[in-house]
């Protein structure tokens, strides 16, 4: 197996996901796409329960350059009786290309992939797994955040390795599952240059935007809240664009009645990013938990002002201006960092978003991304193919 792919020789990759929608599925393309564009063979498994149309015509596009397939099947979000009968498909079809690399995805995809590596003598593949948040978004200390380590803990022994997205994920392994002996890398979400090209907002634009799903860990509530403070605080009422879909459409709608603010809130479906982007002047990011999520590289490559919470991954892609980011869950700072943003002159938001671009550009690379998943994919490789020892790569995190 080392010899095969010393000097960084083909593989035959499969990636493992549930839902083909958000930044996880953004970031499955991504490295599908860069891992064709650099000759290896490459299969997708995902869901066919969720992503509508718009997924529908990604994969169906991409499906004649998947030379190892594409298999959709219907997969619930949570644990399911059904779940035993897709894995034992799912494991099936993965005998069936003989893969190099098994790359599980999220907390389903991740399980899928990993859980028949717990058996011996299982095949040769290396089997991968990026959390993308996943089972660490729920409260350390939660019983449903207990189960889930406990999970994680069971499928580390099948796992041959972790790639965290974000230090943040990392840290949160090491603190909610443990240190493991497996080998670990953090490889940082990564943008194109493409997405570095300023976005120019529209002559209709309302005054903020948000881009995403509609669900309560993206804090939609409280940028609700904070719309209703800035006309009780500052005598300014403000408009809003929303887009996403998501399952707390109608808490949402019901919310923003309540707070007498419905009328200044635009609902829109979901769209390509930089074409929400020209919907808002600035862009809002209320959430509560996050990994290190892609609409927030995707506005700050393209220029957008932007509000932000002080959670999961975020100060990461803030880096040297991660003192602009605000408390999560607090509608009044919120509502101040909002008035901030209305009020202070077009030159030193324009200076802020440039200096976060940069920041961004030469940090969160697309193509570093790709090659840095495949130089993991070897050294795994070549571990395993390793007779049997005492073997340990410690788990460290950047500085």
């Amino acid at each position: 197996m080392a010899k095969r792919h010393e000097g960084g020789g083909k593989l035959r990759i499969v990636h493992v996901l549930r839902a083909p929608l958000g930044g996880l599925f953004r970031h499955v393309l991504d490295l599908t796409r860069e891992q064709i564009a650099r000759g290896h063979q490459v299969g997708l498994i995902t869901d066919s329960l969720t992503g509508g149309a718009n997924a529908d015509t990604v994969l169906e596009e991409l499906r004649p350059r998947l030379a190892l397939g594409l298999v959709r099947l219907p997969i619930q979000r949570l644990p399911h009786p059904s779940d035993v009968s897709q894995l034992l498909r799912i494991d099936a079809r993965l005998r069936r290309p003989r893969p190099d690399v098994i790359h599980g995805h999220g907390s389903k995809g991740g399980t899928f992939a990993r859980l028949p590596g717990l058996l011996p003598f299982h095949g040769r593949a290396i089997r991968a797994y990026t959390p993308h948040g996943g089972s660490f978004n729920y409260k350390p200390g939660s019983a449903v955040n207990r189960a889930y380590m406990a999970a994680e803990r069971v499928l580390a022994s099948g796992t041959d390795l972790f790639l965290f997205e974000s230090a943040y994920i990392a840290r949160r392994f090491r603190e909610d599952v443990g240190a493991t002996p497996k080998l670990t890398r953090i490889v940082l979400n990564g943008i194109s240059e493409a997405e570095l090209i300023p976005v120019q907002p529209n002559e209709t634009a309302a005054d903020f935007v948000y881009v995403g799903e509609w669900r309560s860990a993206k804090g939609i509530d409280t940028l609700i809240d904070a719309l209703a403070l800035i006309s009780k605080r500052y005598g300014i009422v403000a408009r809003l664009v929303l887009v996403g879909s998501g399952p707390d459409e109608a808490i949402l709608y019901d919310r923003a009645a309540a707070r007498d603010v419905r009328e200044q809130i635009q609902f829109v479906p979901p769209m390509r990013a930089r074409d929400a982007f020209r919907l808002g002047r600035a862009m809002v990011v209320p959430s509560r938990q996050e990994s290190l999520p892609y609409i927030v590289l995707e506005a700050a490559g393209a220029r957008i002002p932007m509000v932000a919470t002080n959670v999961g991954g975020i100060p990461e892609i803030f880096g040297p201006y991660r003192d602009r980011l605000i408390p999560s869950d607090d509608p009044g700072a919120l509502a101040d960092a909002l008035h901030r943003t209305l009020t202070a002159p077009a030159e030193e938001l324009r200076i802020e978003a440039d200096q976060l671009a940069a920041f961004v550009g030469a940090r969160f690379s697309l193509s570093g991304m790709a090659d840095d998943v495949i130089a993991a994919y070897l050294e795994a490789l070549a571990n395993k193919s390793q007779k049997p020892k005492l073997f340990r790569v410690p788990f460290a995190l950047p500085s």
